[in-house]
């Protein structure tokens, strides 16, 4: 368990920031439950046509406040327009986020939890996730407390163009890219990128991505920025790597 605890964040008040700002650019809110009286929402926004259905998520760690942050500044920034159809899940642990700590209430760490689904939060969401289409992107965003640079994690099990070089050299225009060979215990192909060598699925402990990966997407990237910068620095890195994805997913 990590002990390493961030300044709590206020789960409702971001909750109902973040509905405001999908309001504003067209969303439709769609809460799918509640935990430790914090509402889990999903935002959800179809364009007609035959276009990118992308998924994006936030907020699992409670320690780690650039993600959802992020994804608000992007919402008011009108990043999900007409280019795709977006589905967002931006407060995956609000309990975490109202405690400045990684694991939930309960101590669990969900990002570990969706083989098992022991938590409310996890079975809720993948509840959700299961009325949702196949997703031709999924991006989950995080920040690591370890790193001392930007990294991703990339499951393409169908060898889909990938978009991993792309997203560190947007990466690289707000900070440094990791540079260590094994990051988070995993071998590094290159810098800032991982990919499994093995099948993930057979991890006993399933974070979210995996769980994408088996049910939802053929493309799926972890975002890792490095929480030694300051959070409007890391929320930078973040919204340049989605817009990078966004970019080369939807060719706009």
């Amino acid at each position: 368990m990590s002990t390493v605890k961030a300044p709590p964040l206020n789960p409702t008040a971001l909750a109902a920031a973040l509905a405001a700002a999908g309001a504003a650019a067209g969303f439709r809110l769609e809460p799918y439950g509640e935990v430790e009286g914090y509402p889990l929402i999903a935002l959800t926004k179809r364009t007609a046509g035959r276009w990118p259905r992308i998924y994006l998520s936030a907020g699992m760690h409670g320690d780690e406040p650039a993600p959802p942050m992020a994804l608000l500044a992007m919402l008011r920034a009108g990043v999900f327009d007409t280019r795709a159809t977006w589905f967002i899940c931006p407060l995956l642990n609000p309990s975490g986020l109202a405690r400045g700590t990684r694991e939930n209430h309960e101590g669990r760490d969900l990002n570990r939890d969706y083989k098992d689904q022991h938590s409310a939060e996890t079975r809720a969401h993948i509840a959700w996730l299961q009325r949702q289409p196949h997703f031709d992107l999924a991006l989950c965003l995080h920040e690591d407390w370890e790193s001392q640079g930007f990294y991703l994690y990339e499951l393409n099990p169908n060898d889909r163009p990938t978009l991993a070089p792309a997203l560190v050299a947007a990466a690289a225009t707000e900070c440094t890219i990791e540079s260590a060979s094994v990051i988070d215990g995993r071998e590094a192909v290159e810098p800032g990128i991982i990919r499994p060598i093995h099948d993930p699925r057979l991890r006993d402990n399933w974070p979210e991505a995996i769980y994408l990966r088996n049910y939802h997407t053929t493309l799926n990237y972890t975002l890792e920025s490095p929480t030694r910068l300051p959070l409007e620095k890391r929320i930078r890195v973040l919204h340049g790597t989605v817009a990078a994805a966004l970019k080369l997913i939807t060719r706009a």
